[in-house]
């Protein structure tokens, strides 16, 4: 598709509500809404820019709360067709925020804890939002197959968004992920195809296929719809406010993959405090990376402005982005909120998964042991405020990572089936 500049009030033809144009993230130039990715001109990333509801903020939240409990009832601030939610679709959102109060005892937290566990997915985990809207930009634009690069949870969430929405998926994996992500990748019936290599082999592999032939009528979310796609994880900071009661937290802790997830969360404050509906304060916003994929965190730590690649080598393979896009940018939040960047190793990560299950009954996949690990970490040192109002995000299930936890977690014991048995292990008075 040609790329077209636009006028800075020119409205494209294409209907996804709100949305009005792309945006470069580097310059400032505007494009008409498409299938677009990188700016003509400087080739900095693309955004959607919107031309946001007017009206009270009362009123405003009103309509959103009356609104479906998923993701569409923020459709008059996502880049989808006011109908969106009549639509087949995976209906993904508006997910469960634990007040974690026996995590914050262990942790020594006194100004409240929560964990936004998005697990509780269609496919479990927070991939389904960014796909549920990377669809319907791929029916405004009359792709009929829906592709993508993935660590895992964005393949599973792909195949079952387009099987809802009958469109054929083929995505693209590295070749050695946990058993459980492929299975529930290919559970759905599209082509899932393992590529030799790790993802950032993936994603230049699916970066030749979108400008071949063989890739025309494709839509890969995370790369011609990726600013579409990005949109969605702007769902987990409106739920997060209005779940606080229209608040914003004054902490809150990321994981980072390709550090889309963090820029859109921030991305999300702002747009609800130009909106008026929540009170503008200052917030801080910090990243969490695995020790053996953490260039963001290098970065950071090194006051450095530029990521240097690195070669993943981590249990945390949905966070296994050695090269990410987003990276700059996570690196301004970081130091413009006042927050930071930071990692833990895989014993670590280990560790977290099972604090977290063992306080709060929440099973989270690696990155959220990276994340909680990463919160423990920067509480110990003093970073972050145990004060303040903290989230901490779990954005998957930890039965797709079992091999994580499966050698430190098994059967207390194994007794024969009577009392003097269970009396003999040790087990009657624990």
């Amino acid at each position: 598709m040609a790329v077209q500049t636009i006028a800075e009030n020119t409205t494209s033809s294409v209907d996804l509500g709100p949305a009005a144009a792309l945006s470069c993230r580097e310059c400032g130039e505007r494009f008409e809404l498409g299938p677009l990715f990188a700016c003509a001109s400087c080739f900095g990333p693309l955004e959607v820019a919107y031309d946001l509801p007017a009206g009270s903020p009362e009123e405003l939240r009103k309509r959103i709360e009356a609104g479906p409990n998923n993701i569409w009832r923020y459709a008059p601030l996502l880049p989808v067709p006011a109908d969106v939610a009549e639509k087949p679709n995976i209906n993904p959102g508006f997910t469960k925020l634990v007040k974690a109060d026996n995590l914050a005892r262990e942790l020594g937290v006194t100004g409240g804890l929560y964990v936004k566990d998005d697990s509780g997915n269609p496919t479990h985990s927070f991939k389904d939002r960014v796909v549920a809207i990377a669809v319907e930009a791929a029916r405004a634009f009359g792709f009929t197959t829906l592709s993508c690069s993935s660590t895992g949870n964005l393949a599973g969430a792909v195949g079952a968004a387009a099987a809802r929405a009958g469109l054929r998926s083929c995505v693209f994996i590295p070749h050695d992920l946990e058993q459980g992500k492929v299975v529930m990748a290919a559970v759905y019936g599209g082509e899932l195809v393992g590529i030799e290599g790790n993802y950032d082999d993936v994603n230049r592999f699916c970066s030749e296929l979108i400008g071949d032939p063989l890739g025309e009528g494709w839509g890969f979310v995370n790369v011609n719809l990726r600013p579409y796609y990005g949109e969605g994880s702007k769902t987990l900071a409106y739920e997060i406010c209005e779940q606080l009661g229209w608040k914003l937290p004054d902490q809150i802790v990321i994981p980072i993959a390709s550090g889309s997830q963090l820029t859109k969360i921030d991305k999300g404050f702002q747009e609800l405090i130009k909106l008026g509906l929540v009170e503008e304060k200052p917030y801080k916003i910090f990243g969490a990376q695995a020790e053996g994929c953490s260039p963001v965190s290098a970065a950071f730590k090194a006051g450095h402005d530029v990521v240097r690649p690195q070669k993943p080598n981590t249990i945390a393979k949905s966070l296994a982005i050695g090269n990410p896009a987003d990276g700059p940018y996570v690196l301004d939040i970081a130091r413009r909120t006042g927050g930071a960047v930071d990692d833990v190793n895989d014993e670590q990560v280990v560790d977290a998964i099972k604090l977290l299950a063992r306080t709060e009954g929440i099973f989270g996949e690696t990155a959220g042991g990276v994340t909680l690990g990463v919160t423990k970490k920067l509480i110990e040192a003093g970073v972050i405020d145990p004060t303040l109002t903290t989230v901490v995000l779990n954005t998957g299930d930890g039965l797709k990572t079992l091999d994580a936890v499966s050698a430190t977690s098994q059967a207390t014991a194994t007794i024969k089936p009577s009392l003097d048995a269970f009396r003999a292990a040790g087990l009657a008075s624990a």
